[in-house]
């Protein structure tokens, strides 16, 4: 066995510094790598995040709306309104984030995505909007499998 000469460089060692740097060109990936099997899995677990908090964050703000408020006004009780109040306040900001994390995940248009985030102001909008984002996502999903499986 004979030493490399300086002619000839080593193989590179893929967890070297050099290798990290860029020096040695990675190979390329297969089609249908793991990147491209991780996104679909990526939006897909955003898009159950997002149905849970847009449930959630619906039910709350009905039962603020239709139970806490007319308690307030009509039977001067308002507790239900200071404990039902915050917590749609920081569930809300919570569905904010998970909206925000679909959308940038699924590549939804910047309105729609201040639309959906919207959503969850207005007593029973929060399920129509929740409806609407699975089926175009669901679609989307699919239609990148259909792509995937073609090439």
């Amino acid at each position: 066995m004979t030493a490399p000469s300086q002619d000839q460089a080593p193989a590179a060692d893929p967890a070297s510094p050099a290798a990290a740097a860029g020096s040695a060109p990675a190979p390329a990936a297969p089609a249908g790598s793991a990147r491209v099997a991780a996104a679909p899995a990526a939006v897909a677990k955003a898009l159950a995040r997002y149905r849970v908090l847009a449930y959630i964050v619906g039910v709350v703000l009905v039962t603020l709306v239709l139970v806490a408020v007319p308690l307030k006004y009509a039977a001067d009780t308002p507790q239900l309104v200071q404990t039902i109040g915050p917590i749609h306040g920081v569930l809300y900001i919570v569905y904010l984030l998970a909206t925000f994390d679909l959308a940038t995940k699924a590549r939804l248009p910047f309105r729609r995505t201040i639309l959906v985030m919207l959503a969850g102001t207005i007593p029973f909008v929060s399920f129509v909007a929740e409806r609407t984002v699975t089926r175009d996502v669901r679609a989307r999903l699919a239609a990148g499998a259909g792509d995937d499986a073609r090439s």
